[in-house]
């Protein structure tokens, strides 16, 4: 039976409406509003992301072109332009950041359901940090002075490993330094936080340290150290050398100074040694090496946002309307991420993205056809079934 609604109103079912609604309380988002309601902004906005489009015209249009009612999407008609840009410019972002977090509960309930993550034996939390910057004209985002000639945002983003899912974000202006958000996190005890050298500062390592919190960073070349003990090196593998240091800046009088270890690691497709910086005395050098190595996921995540969703143009102008549209994409990557989990059909995210914006409208079952997306809708295999075959001459 030919499911009785959209495939994007099936997505749009992802969302509680009743913890919407409260999310528009708690932010008095919809103060002073004429009609036009949030749940029609964040449809309108995620349409944007999800069908991947380029300015308001193509939004309103793409909604406008649908040919069954809106109602199905929990609208009843088709914003304005100017609508639509009045509310991206005036309504509080903070209300899709609510959002986001009230879907990425869901997607965490989905990964522990599944197990886990189960690339590591150790039973630590892994997280990734890191900061990307989104480039903007100067002249048209006066407010988001990076350089001279140039306009900037950064996205800083906490990756938990269990999953991959964007556990905590942040926007900033471009010159807003990555180790001050750094410092403003709250790891749980225990955790692991894979780090690239951008955020090496030994303070903030020692008051980590002090709170039970592991990092795995890169090491400067010109960090000053002391060897306190050369631990050994398997004969087979890639590690060449691990060491027990500890850094004179940090020594104080009359206590022991404090432990880190430092792990030379061959990298064969970059032919040369890398050096890591822990404070992991119990793993595995190898072990320290997969981990950093890992890290790398958290480039792919900003590679995959900046590719497949839409943060590199801007619907509005205003701070607000670009961290609204921002948001939305980082809930669109979550939706994308879920489906990925919860379909058998081993999507990867750019053939996912590319293929769903195609079926939006279509009314079929959105999860068999995340399972068997090669197989045509009922309708369409119906009618098939009725059509004479072809003569062949």
């Amino acid at each position: 039976m030919t499911p009785v609604c959209s495939v994007y109103s099936q997505l749009l079912q992802l969302f509680s409406r009743g913890q919407f609604a409260k999310a528009v309380e708690q932010h008095q988002a919809e103060r002073n509003a004429k009609g036009f309601t949030c749940w029609a902004q964040f449809v309108a906005m995620l349409f944007c992301q999800v069908a991947h489009l380029s300015s308001l015209r193509e939004v309103c249009m793409g909604l406008a072109s649908c040919e069954s009612p809106l109602k199905h999407l929990g609208i009843s008609e088709t914003p304005k332009k100017s609508t639509l840009a009045y509310a991206n410019a005036k309504r509080p972002w903070e209300l899709y950041q609510t959002v986001f977090t009230q879907l990425l509960g869901k997607c965490q309930a989905e990964v522990a359901s599944q197990g886990g993550r189960r690339k590591f034996r150790f039973k630590n939390k892994l997280m990734s940090l890191d900061g990307s910057i989104i480039e903007l004209s100067v002249s048209m985002f006066d407010w988001a002075k990076y350089r001279q000639r140039k306009g900037a945002i950064k996205l800083h983003l906490l990756l938990d490993h269990d999953g991959y899912l964007p556990s905590f974000a942040v926007v900033t202006d471009g010159k807003h330094s990555e180790l001050k958000v750094a410092r403003g996190l709250h790891l749980e005890k225990g955790t692991i936080l894979a780090i690239d050298r951008g955020y090496n500062d030994y303070e903030w390592f020692a008051e980590m340290t002090r709170d039970g919190v592991f990092f795995v960073t890169r090491m400067k070349t010109n960090t000053i150290f002391t060897v306190e003990a050369e631990c050994t090196v398997p004969e087979r593998g890639n590690v060449v050398r691990d060491q027990i240091v500890s850094l004179p800046r940090l020594a104080k009088p009359d206590e022991e100074p404090m432990l880190f270890r430092r792990v030379e690691y061959w990298n064969k497709d970059k032919q040369e040694i890398l050096v890591f910086f822990t404070n992991l005395l119990h793993l595995a050098a190898s072990t320290i090496a997969a981990i950093y190595k890992d890290r790398w996921k958290v480039e792919l995540f900003f590679k995959a946002l900046k590719q497949t969703l839409k943060v590199k143009t801007f619907l509005g102008t205003s701070a607000n309307a670009v961290k609204t549209q921002i948001w939305t994409a980082l809930i669109a990557m979550l939706i994308l991420k879920y489906l990925q989990m919860k379909s058998s059909f081993g999507w990867s995210l750019s053939n996912l993205a590319a293929l769903l914006r195609q079926q939006l409208f279509i009314f079929r079952d959105l999860w068999t056809w995340l399972n068997s997306p090669l197989e045509g809708p009922p309708a369409a295999r119906r009618l098939g079934e009725q059509l004479p075959m072809p003569l062949m001459w």
